[in-house]
């Protein structure tokens, strides 16, 4: 690979890989019982598809550090897609959402492999919990299998645990705050915790403690990440309400129907006289919600100016990320790369 940051070619990299890693897997899981084969299945298919986003900036917090190019290195950072995956699998559980780029969840899909047999239902997402379960060992399986030095991987082992506790911390506050008054600073730190951190900021991370960055640069990156993985979630609220479900593969109302506690909706709630709120509270958290609440939602938060105030937040956002990568002592094509990765992180339209 050149020092060019080449989205198609890195993302066939690490698509190789993980395809490679999860195929074994999947066949040493199936060979225990044939009954497996769907869960086999579900694990392959829990990592078909993906920016690599994650692994991208893993790459290149080792390579902004001053590291080469690295096969080993490679396999590291696509243990962050596994990470990425389980949290996938965990997160439409809990929010019981029937599609995720645009083929049926993985609880969705095993409850039609379990056909009729008696608490399928139950079954089936009982399975899903323990596939997200087994997603995030093989993370840490990839991760220490990679190839680089024991001494390499035990400065970045630490860190793990801080990603895995902030993770389920950010979903926890997102169940906890689910249905509440909206919040928008509430709102920020579910975002935070729930996404940005482990999406941006701790990739980057693990990848300039493998390479041996110094103190400076890992502050750096932590100016860099946390505010670019906040926007890349912000334009995903944006995109999962008003983006086109052929190219999202979400349903629009996912949000609204569990009324999660996006800044999206506590943008909304600020802005709402009391008729918008009463008219809110009538249609947020309804299973039942259906295209005529949907677009009466959407109306509603037009008129309020609620997805504009977002858009500002999150161009202010990498703005911050983009000062960061200027004020960090990195090779330029390093730079470039970064820079390259931010726009493709929160500047997505569909």
């Amino acid at each position: 690979m050149t020092d060019r940051y080449e989205p198609a070619a890195f993302k066939a990299r690490v698509d190789e890989v993980l395809a490679g890693f999860t195929a074994r897997e999947a066949d040493e899981l199936g060979a225990v019982d044939p009954e497996l084969r769907p869960v086999a299945d579900r694990l392959e298919a829990a990592v078909a598809h993906g920016k690599r986003l994650r692994a991208a900036f893993c790459y290149w917090g080792w390579r902004a550090a001053g590291q080469p190019d690295s096969d080993a290195l490679l396999r590291a950072a696509a243990s962050m897609e596994l990470v990425h995956a389980a949290a996938v699998v965990h997160d439409d559980l809990i929010d019981d959402s029937p599609l995720r780029h645009g083929r049926p969840t993985a609880h969705v899909a095993l409850r039609e492999a379990l056909g009729s047999r008696p608490h399928a239902t139950g079954a089936a997402r009982s399975l899903a919990m323990l596939v997200g379960d087994l997603l995030m060992a093989l993370a840490g399986q990839l991760f220490a299998s990679s190839g680089l030095p024991a001494a390499y991987l035990a400065r970045a082992r630490p860190l793990w645990g801080a990603l895995a506790r902030e993770l389920v911390a950010g979903e926890c506050l997102e169940i906890l705050r689910t249905g509440r008054p909206p919040d928008t600073a509430a709102s920020l730190k579910v975002v935070r915790y729930k996404t940005a951190k482990y999406t941006v900021e701790q990739p980057l991370l693990i990848g300039g403690l493998l390479a041996g960055a110094g103190e400076r640069l890992r502050e750096g990156y932590s100016a860099y990440g946390l505010p670019l993985g906040e926007a890349f979630q912000l334009r995903d609220d944006l995109l999962g309400l008003f983006g086109d479900p052929r190219r999202t593969g979400k349903a629009n109302a996912d949000d609204l129907r569990g009324h999660r506690p996006t800044a999206l909706l506590a943008e909304t709630w600020a802005a709402a006289d009391d008729t918008d709120r009463a008219r809110l509270r009538a249609l947020l958290g309804r299973a039942d919600l259906d295209a005529d609440g949907l677009r009466e939602v959407r109306e509603v938060m037009r008129r309020l100016k609620a997805p504009e105030r977002v858009e500002r937040m999150i161009a202010a956002r990498v703005e911050e990320a983009t000062r960061a990568v200027h004020d960090m002592d990195v090779p330029p094509h390093a730079a470039t790369a970064l820079t390259a990765l931010a726009q493709a992180a929160a500047v997505r339209r569909y």
